[in-house]
């Protein structure tokens, strides 16, 4: 956990935010439950919710917590532990003592919070609560506010402050990026052919297991990039191969990391290869010298997808006027994804809130063109904000034929040219980045190898 004061600063600026909008009532919170995985007694890996994380720091399963609005009154929730408990997980701190680690003066038994939120709607006062992600908060929060809805105002004031990173988490961030950073250097000199792809996601999870929580989500690391999240690993390394990694690690304080770095197997790039990945590299560094306070991220992946169009005509494969195969969306046949995402205790953080919401200011629309239509940050960017750099080019067969048959960009996609890139997979390359009061600076202590040569020289 943070310092105990973080903890009251957040929790004492979300109230005046909620108040400024007007809002009365009570702020509902409920943290994650162990969850089973075969029986009740084996359950999936333990991780508490991040909004609850962000709020109270408290990483225990069955815990709530109320704040009054209206006289800012605060009560954690949850059940001291009893003899059977003690007999397999030993002596605990009490509820008291941890709630006032964290600056909550009162706590109180799990359920007491049925009546306190019970009373609450008796009086005709707004419960507001956030989007549960769990099976159990789904039902815990339906029985306590039949019939309610999460709380927008809510959500948008949760949003606005986490959205933000402050000194300590940005602090947290470089930590994750340091350990993502090791996960992914093992990984690069562990690929040789004849090694199975499973045998490199094990000694690169390790790393993460004995130096923190573990990965931030399934680790990607896959021969056939062109599946963008292929969590296959049961493939045989073979010679002349791209290889996507794609993979991250999560801090002991739940803080995260995700980083993509794309190798040739044989340690060399073919000519074709190279060719595509500097394509990538270079809308890599375009992204980060684009990334700066007041511009819009949709306006970096919009640069980047008309600079990753001009590679490719260079290469034959578009023909046409940049501008306009731009606007069109052409380069979405070639990279369906958008150009990045924010993260922070989550690696897609947020997103439990509301993608839209927490991606696109107000006065922005989601596209509907494929690529840009999966623009998770699309927002003004403020000093703060950490988001990642991720273009990439992939050849997916499927999906060009699809375009062909249904006479999509005939007129500026080389079709015939592009049967040569069948059997090609995809590259993407990924930094995490935070935006600086005068630019932008890569998360993490160094830089992982990405330019064409680096990889082929840290290779040998």
């Amino acid at each position: 956990m943070f310092a105990k004061e973080v903890y009251v600063r957040r929790r004492a600026e979300l109230v005046r935010k909620m108040v400024a909008a007007g809002q009365k009532g009570i702020l509902l919170f409920v943290g994650n439950v162990e969850a089973p995985a075969q029986y009740k007694d084996n359950c999936y890996k333990w991780r508490q919710d991040s909004s609850w994380l962000y709020y109270f720091g408290l990483d225990d399963p069955q815990y709530a917590a109320t704040i009054d609005l209206e006289d800012g009154s605060e009560t954690v929730f949850a059940n001291d532990v009893e003899i059977g408990d003690i007999i397999w997980m030993g002596p605990q701190p009490s509820v008291a003592s941890k709630a006032e680690s964290v600056g909550v003066a009162t706590s109180a038994p799990y359920a007491a919070l049925d009546a306190v939120v019970a009373k609450a709607i008796s009086q005709g006062r707004p419960v507001h609560f956030l989007p549960p992600s769990r099976y159990f908060n789904t039902m815990k929060l339906s029985a306590l506010v039949p019939g309610g809805s999460p709380s927008e105002a809510f959500i948008k004031a949760v949003i606005s402050m986490r959205l933000v990173k402050e000194a300590c988490e940005i602090e947290a961030l470089d930590d994750a990026g340091a350990l993502g950073q090791e996960m992914h250097t093992v990984a690069r000199n562990a690929i040789r052919p004849g090694i199975v792809e499973q045998e490199i996601v094990g000694l690169m999870e390790g790393v993460t297991l004995a130096k923190g929580w573990g990965v931030s989500f399934p680790t990607i690391l896959t021969q056939h990039g062109e599946t963008l999240h292929n969590h296959l690993h049961d493939k045989i390394v073979e010679p002349g191969k791209l290889m996507v990694i794609d993979a991250g690690a999560e801090s002991n304080l739940h803080y995260a990391s995700d980083y993509t770095r794309t190798y040739p197997t044989s340690g060399r790039f073919t000519t074709k290869q190279r060719e595509v990945y500097q394509i990538v590299y270079d809308c890599n560094e375009l992204a980060f010298s684009l990334t700066r306070p007041g511009v819009t991220y949709r306006e970096v992946h919009l640069a980047v997808a008309r600079k990753m169009l001009e590679g490719l005509s260079a290469l034959g494969l578009v023909r046409g006027d940049l501008d306009e195969m731009t606007a069109r969306g052409i380069a979405g046949l070639f990279q369906p994804h958008g150009l990045g995402h924010n993260m922070g205790l989550d690696v897609h953080d947020m997103e439990d809130l509301g993608e839209d919401l927490v991606g696109y200011d107000p006065d922005q629309k989601r596209a509907s063109q494929l690529g840009l239509g999966s623009l998770r940050m699309a927002r003004r960017l403020v000093p703060g904000h950490v988001i990642t750099d991720e273009p990439g080019i992939y050849f997916i067969p499927a999906l060009i034929e699809k375009w062909k048959s249904e006479g999509i960009g005939t007129d500026c996609v080389n079709f015939a040219r592009l049967k040569d890139y069948y059997d090609f997979g995809g590259i993407r390359l990924e930094d995490d980045v935070l935006v600086t009061p005068d630019g932008a600076r890569r998360l993490g202590p160094a830089r992982l190898p990405i330019a064409p040569d680096d990889i082929e020289n840290v290779m040998a």
